[in-house]
C-alpha cells in the first residue's frame, strides 16, 4: 500500500463513495479533496491530466449543463481554455480521481483504483 492516497471526491456520487469505501477497506486513510467545495488550481488540474495521460477534454463530464453552456463540444478550444473552464466549473471534472504513487486513475469503475493501490 502506498504512503499517501488522494481522492477527488463528490459525496453525492455513488462511484466516488464506492472508491472511498474501497480505499479505506484496504487500510488507507486518504486525503479527501472535496473538489466541488475546495478550489482546484491550474497546476493541480494540469498535473492530474498529465498523470492520467489524457487531454483535458477527456476529463470533461459531457452530461453536465455547464458543458453545453460553455460550448465545450467546440473542438477549436485549446487545452488551457478547457482547464480554465473546469476550474471555474468543477462539476465538469470527471470523478472520482484517485492519486497514489504519483499515478492517477479515474475510479470508473471503482476497481480501476486497484491498479495503483496495490503497488
Amino acid at each position: 500500500m502506498t504512503d499517501k492516497v488522494i481522492i477527488y471526491h463528490n459525496p453525492l456520487c455513488s462511484k466516488s463513495r464506492a472508491c472511498l469505501d474501497l480505499i479505506t477497506s484496504m487500510g488507507a486513510v486518504p486525503e479527501v479533496k472535496l473538489y466541488l467545495d475546495e478550489e482546484v488550481t491550474n497546476n493541480e488540474l494540469n498535473s492530474i491530466v498529465h498523470m492520467l495521460g489524457i487531454k483535458p477534454r477527456e476529463l470533461l463530464r459531457k452530461s453536465e449543463e455547464a458543458y453545453k453552456t460553455h460550448n465545450l463540444d467546440n473542438n477549436k478550444l485549446r487545452d488551457e481554455e478547457i482547464i480554465n473552464i473546469m476550474i471555474e466549473n468543477p462539476i465538469l471534472i470527471q470523478r472520482p480521481i484517485v492519486i497514489a504513487n504519483s499515478v492517477a486513475v479515474l475510479g470508473r469503475p471503482p476497481e480501476n483504483i486497484l491498479k495503483i493501490l496495490n503497488k
